[in-house]
């Protein structure tokens, strides 16, 4: 383990793309799974991408010991932890103080997004915009169909996807319930954070980024100021590193770029074993950097997408290793290289104990924010291409 001294980049030592891994491995509670909670877990991890609708129990089930979906499903139901839209501009899961919170850090960027769509919202007074959708929204939790065709009433000459998110992102809306709860469907319906929490919405004074800088190197450090702009869809965070330097380690990672973290923060050793963990699609460990070398080689980089579908994910050894899918009779894997014998043995009980707990879980609420998927099954571990 590296020195827990802070001490300066010109005598920064250097971390390769194994110790890397194994940091953010221990980070990311994916070197072996640990009796958190799931509101603790989603506390720790600053959110689980939520763009699909169960993506945030595969995260947990991957991560914790003994989760059962109810548990983050009861959550949700209780609005301790909601579904909305923060970090680049994509829907994640949140405890609710995260979410009030999270929300008016990205606000900037969400101001930004509506600029793209100005052309569209000529003639539209924004403020106005954020009033009229608000009072909608609060009335009754409404569909982006139904919010648009309510806005185009009030603006009728302006272009209705547009006038839809401005308001989404003018307001912290949260998806409600039954909306992403394990088990139930629902299509996805709007109100303002606020008024889902009700009593509790009490919202903190807006977090100090320097507390955010240092919760992100907390689930994904070691990390460059560069990595965290790209999880957070930011810009301009080099300052508050700068000022929390005399209280961070400081390493380079071989092509000599900058990296920051926690002195008391797990480094493990880069000959640590990695077991195979099956990850959904949209997990953040691959999203929230921006060198992502750490977890997807660089031969393999692309090969987790086709087009715009996202495909779930293998590790194996800590790094991407593959895809898989689940089907009607058990789990699909596509290897993307050659595994050891003894590798393959971990990949088989690693499948066989994810597909005992989908079928002890159910498959119920399959599906995305926009699409559906195939069913679920606990037959086997199978290898092979994965169709389509």
């Amino acid at each position: 383990m590296a020195s827990t001294t802070p001490h300066h980049a010109d005598r920064a030592p250097v971390l390769d793309a194994r110790a890397l891994n194994r940091a953010t491995l221990a980070r990311q509670l994916l070197l072996e799974r640990t009796g958190r909670s799931a509101g603790d877990a989603v506390a720790h991890l600053v959110g689980l991408q939520a763009q699909n609708v169960k993506p945030p129990y595969y995260q947990l089930q991957a991560r914790l010991l003994g989760f059962r979906a109810a548990e983050l499903a009861g959550a949700m139901e209780s609005r301790e932890v909601v579904r909305m839209v923060t970090m680049r501009s994509t829907i994640h899961t949140h405890t609710a103080a995260d979410a009030l919170a999270l929300r008016s850090l990205v606000q900037p960027a969400r101001d930004r997004e509506i600029g793209n769509f100005r052309k569209g919202l000529v003639g539209v007074d924004l403020e106005r915009l954020a009033d009229v959708a608000r009072a909608r929204v609060e009335s009754a939790p409404r569909t982006m169909g139904e919010l648009r065709t309510e806005l185009l009433a009030e603006w009728p000459d302006a272009d209705p996807a547009s006038l839809a998110v401005a308001a989404r992102c003018k307001l912290p809306l949260v998806q409600v319930t039954p909306r992403g709860v394990w088990g139930r469907s629902g299509q996805v319906r709007l109100t303002t954070l606020e008024n889902w929490l009700g009593d509790r919405a009490d919202a903190p004074a807006p977090p100090a980024v320097d507390e955010v800088v240092l919760r992100y190197l907390g689930a994904f450090g070691p990390a460059s100021v560069k990595d965290m702009q790209v999880w957070a869809g930011l810009t301009r965070l080099r300052e508050a590193f700068e000022r929390l330097r005399p209280e961070l380690l400081v390493f380079r990672d071989e092509n000599g770029v900058e990296l920051f973290d926690l002195p008391d923060a797990p480094r493990p050793d880069a000959g640590t074993p990695a077991p195979p963990r099956f990850l959904p699609e949209f997990d953040n460990l691959l999203l929230s950097h921006a060198d992502r070398t750490r977890v997807v080689p660089a031969a393999l980089k692309g090969r987790t997408w086709k087009g715009n579908q996202a495909y779930r994910t293998l590790l194996v050894d800590g790094f991407l290793a593959g895809v898989w899918k689940a089907t009607g009779d058990g789990l699909t894997v596509e290897l993307f290289d050659e595994v050891t014998g003894a590798q393959r043995r971990a990949i088989v009980e690693e499948g066989e104990s994810l597909l005992r707990w989908m079928a002890e879980e159910g498959a119920g609420g399959e599906g995305t924010d926009g699409e559906g998927t195939g069913g679920e099954g606990a037959d086997g571990v199978r290898f092979g291409a994965l169709a389509g």
